[in-house]
Order: C-alpha cells, then structure tokens, then sequence
C-alpha cells in the first residue's frame, strides 16, 4: 500500500480578500464630507467678503454723488446741513420731491436729498416688488457749517453680515437700534460706516 505524500508548495491556500472593507469606505464618505463642508464654508466666507465689499463701494459712490450735487448747488449748502444743525437721513425721513422739470436752488437741494435717500434705499433695483440695491438699512448723515466755505462731512452707515467692534470714526445711526443684535443684547455690532469729509467752497 502505497502512502501519497503531497508537497507543501502543492497545498491549496484559500483565496485572499479582495474589495474595499465596510471601514474603509466609511472612512473615505467621511473625509469626502469633511472637504464638501470645507468648499461650502468657503463660499459662505467669500459671498459675505463680496457683499461688505459692494455695500462700501456703493456708499463711497453715494457720498461722491451728494458731494458733487452739493457743489453744484454751493448757494445752498445750509439747506444740506440743516442750516448746521446736522442732517440725518434714515431711510424714510425726505419727503418726496420732483424736479422732473427746472428748480429753484432750495427745491434742488430738497430733491438732492430725496434721490440720496432713494438711491441709499436701493429704489432704482427691485425684484418682486422688494428693493434688492443700495446699502442693507442705510443711515446718511451730513455735517457742516450753515452755508458758506467749509469742511463738510458725509457718513454713510449700513448693516454688515458678521459681528463687529463698533466702530468710532464717526455716530452717524449710533443707538438707532438697527445695527444692534436680536433683541439688542449688543448694540451697534453689524454697524458699517464710511465717512468722507470735504472742503466745499460756496464759490464752487
């Protein structure tokens, strides 16, 4: 009787694993996850970048426009500053006025005023039937002498996106409330200014 010796290297091993693991693929969904999150947070920061950056151009290009008017109509430079009292213009305060045809000097200025606060308010761009241009609840404030040569100033405020320290450059829209945090726990925190100040001679 004859004894069959099999070779090792003759053996059969079993097949080894092949294919992805349950782990792995978990691992590759969370880091797959981890890097959408990462691009979506990314164009959050940078939609809200571009935004603060189109507010404060379009208030630098208000306050340049009110500026030239104001130059324009140089006789009148009390009635822009309130005979010196300060003006403030908050989104509602000019009442309407048409110079749709030649005006006056004073009626000028009044209607230099009432297109500021409409271009501010974003009129001229709606979407149904909502304003989608101009400054997020815009706050226009104008200083000066009553009249004659001098230093005017323009600040132009409006509501950023993101909490900030208040910034002290100018009190144009201070304590109105509207750039304060729900139910006005910190006051002041999404308020954005610029203020441009300009020498204006009443013979310009």
């Amino acid at each position: 009787m004859s004894t069959k010796v099999t070779d090792s290297r003759t053996r059969s091993h079993p097949k080894r694993c092949r294919g992805t693991t349950m782990m792995e693929v978990l691992v590759s969904m969370f880091v797959l996850s981890i890097g959408v999150l990462g691009v979506a947070g990314l164009q959050v920061t940078a939609k809200r970048s571009n935004f603060e950056a189109t507010q404060r151009t379009t208030a630098a290009a208000l306050a340049q426009d009110i500026i030239e008017r104001m130059r324009s109509n140089s006789e009148q430079l009390g009635i822009y500053t309130s005979a010196g009292a300060g003006r403030t213009i908050d989104g509602t305060s000019m009442p309407v006025v048409d110079c749709s045809t030649d005006c006056d000097p004073v009626t000028l200025a009044q209607y230099d005023l009432y297109e500021l606060e409409q271009a501010a308010n974003g009129v001229a761009e709606q979407a149904a039937g909502s304003n989608v241009g101009g400054l997020a609840l815009p706050t226009t404030c104008i200083s000066g002498p009553d009249g004659g040569s001098g230093i005017y100033s323009i600040a132009i405020a409006w509501r950023g996106m993101t909490k900030l320290s208040n910034p002290g450059t100018d009190a144009c829209g201070s304590g109105s409330g509207k750039y304060d945090t729900v139910g006005g726990t910190e006051a002041d925190v999404y308020r954005r200014i610029l203020v441009m100040p300009v020498f204006i001679s009443e013979d310009s």
